[in-house]
C-alpha cells in the first residue's frame, strides 16, 4: 500500500500541464505535485502513474516518491482561479501525489548528455509501458543533484482506454522517433538493456505494483465484474508485452547526436507538469 497523506495547504497551480496538478503541503511535513482525479484524463492517470513509476522504480530508475493525498476541496478557498476552485471541487477525497523535487532542472538533451545504458534503460522502459510522453519537446525528466528522475506517466498504458481491444496491443510496436533519449541510443546498448530488465517483469512484481492501486480507482470498470479482475487484466497485458520485446522494440540504429528540430527555451528550474 502507497503512504497516505492529508493535503493542508494548496500552494500553487503547475499552469504547464494540461491537467492543472499543484504544488501541495501534506500532514506528513512534504511537499507533493498533486494530480487531481477530477482533471480530464480522470482516474485512469492516476492508475497509470502508480503502476508505470513504481514498475520503474523498481526496474532501477529514478522515480519520486509517490502516495495518495486526501484532499478536502476547502483547501483551496482562497485561490482565486475558477478552473482551480471547480476542480478542486470535482476532486474531494484520494488523488495522486508525487514528491516535489525542489530547485530541479528541466532535461535538455542539448545541454546534458545521458551515459547510453541509462539512456537505453528509460527508452526500453517507456517501449514498455507505451509512454508516449516523453518527447524532446516535453521531456518530463528532471536532473536533481545531478541525477535524472522520471516523471509524468499519466499518459503510459494506452491500452486500458479500450479494454475491449487491449490485446490487439500486446504487441504494438512502439514509435520512438520523437523519444528525448533515442539519440544517443543504439540497438546494441537498447538490446542490452532488454536482456537486463525483461527477466525482472515477472507476474509477481507486477502484481505487486498494480496491487499499489487504490481498489476504488478500478471500479466499475466496463467490461469487468470486480476491481481484481481488472487488476488481472493489467498484470496479463504487462507480463506478456514484457515477454517478446522483439514485436515491440523499435529500432534506433547508431547513436547520433541529439537534435533539435526547432527552437526551445531553455530549461526551467522546478517541476515541468504533466
Amino acid at each position: 500500500m502507497l503512504p497516505n497523506v492529508t493535503a493542508t495547504r494548496y500552494v500553487t497551480p503547475l499552469r504547464e500541464g494540461g491537467s492543472l496538478p499543484a504544488i501541495v503541503e501534506a500532514d506528513d511535513l512534504g511537499t507533493y505535485v498533486v494530480k487531481f482525479h477530477g482533471a480530464g484524463q480522470g482516474r485512469k492517470a492516476l492508475v497509470a502513474e502508480i503502476i508505470s513509476g513504481e514498475l520503474g522504480r523498481r526496474l532501477g530508475l529514478r522515480v519520486p516518491d509517490i502516495v495518495t493525498v486526501d484532499v478536502d476541496p476547502v483547501i483551496g478557498r482562497h485561490e482565486p482561479d475558477p478552473d482551480v476552485q471547480d476542480l478542486l471541487k470535482a476532486s474531494p477525497g484520494r488523488n495522486l501525489g508525487i514528491d516535489y523535487l525542489p530547485g530541479s532542472l528541466g532535461f535538455d538533451p542539448l545541454a546534458w548528455a545521458p551515459d547510453p545504458a541509462f539512456a537505453a534503460s528509460v527508452l526500453w522502459f517507456d517501449a514498455l509501458i507505451g509512454n508516449v510522453d516523453r518527447s524532446w519537446r516535453n521531456p518530463n525528466l528532471l536532473v536533481w543533484h545531478g541525477e535524472v528522475w522520471l516523471i509524468d506517466h499519466g499518459a503510459s498504458l494506452y491500452f486500458h482506454h479500450a479494454w475491449a481491444s487491449a490485446a490487439k496491443l500486446v504487441a504494438r510496436p512502439y514509435d520512438a522517433d520523437d523519444h528525448v533519449l533515442a539519440t544517443f541510443v543504439d540497438d546494441d546498448a537498447l538490446g542490452a538493456a532488454g536482456r537486463a530488465l525483461a527477466p525482472l517483469v515477472t507476474g509477481d512484481l507486477l502484481r505487486e505494483v498494480v496491487d499499489l492501486v487504490p481498489v476504488a480507482w478500478l471500479e466499475d470498470e466496463p467490461g469487468f465484474d470486480s476491481p481484481a479482475d481488472v487488476a488481472a487484466a493489467y498484470v496479463a497485458h504487462l507480463r506478456a508485452r514484457a515477454a517478446d520485446p522483439s514485436a515491440w522494440l523499435p529500432e534506433v540504429g547508431p547513436a547520433r547526436p541529439a537534435r533539435a528540430p526547432a527552437p526551445r527555451p531553455a530549461a526551467r528550474p522546478g517541476w515541468l507538469g504533466p
